[in-house]
């Protein structure tokens, strides 16, 4: 099985780019909303640790957002709860591809987390910076001081360009994103 790691600074295009490789991602935003929704004992766990914000069920995010915001370190004690589940997911999500010729990884902080594996393949989402924020603004919960707090805690785009084995251009057309899948796939398969 290969596996492709994704990577892209945040409103890059990374989730864009990985559902449209061809092969079954692991998208961890979409995991750890489930989460919130459903998962009674992230919430207890949560509730526990953090009762000032996050006091109801299914999880708001406005209120994990408000968490985040007013304490420095409210964001280790949300990621200390949620990432062990989240890792769980992951390893089922492998164990159900592992048949599978490639599967997409679409977590965030793949490297600074150092969820990925030596022999994965990186891809680095390219986009300009005026693209970012334009994509941003149309975001219906985009928050400026939620999204420098986690810029903060992100690898430099040197840094993960230089980790990446392929840089796809993003310029939020699917034709420039389908070339650049196209061209990546021809090389790895």
């Amino acid at each position: 099985m290969i596996r492709i790691g994704i990577l892209g600074n945040i409103g890059s295009g990374k989730t864009f780019v990985a559902n449209h490789i061809g092969y079954p991602v692991f998208n961890a935003d979409i995991e750890v909303s489930r989460l919130y929704k459903k998962n009674k004992n992230i919430f207890n766990k949560l509730n526990k640790k953090l009762p000032k914000y996050i006091s109801s069920f299914p999880i708001d995010k406005i209120e994990v957002t408000k968490a985040i915001l007013s304490n420095k370190t409210n964001l280790k004690k949300i990621i200390s709860i949620v990432h062990v589940e989240v890792r769980k997911k992951l390893k089922s999500f492998l164990k159900k591809n592992k048949h599978k010729k490639i599967i997409v990884l679409d977590i965030p902080l793949l490297l600074e987390n150092k969820i990925n594996k030596k022999k994965d393949i990186l891809i680095f989402v390219d986009s300009t910076k005026a693209n970012i924020e334009k994509k941003l603004k149309k975001r219906t919960n985009f928050n400026r001081k939620l999204y420098n707090k986690f810029k903060k805690i992100q690898f430099s785009k040197m840094y993960k360009k230089k980790k990446s084995n392929f840089i796809i251009k993003n310029d939020f057309t699917k034709n420039s994103v389908k070339r650049g899948i196209k061209k990546v796939l021809n090389q790895i398969l």
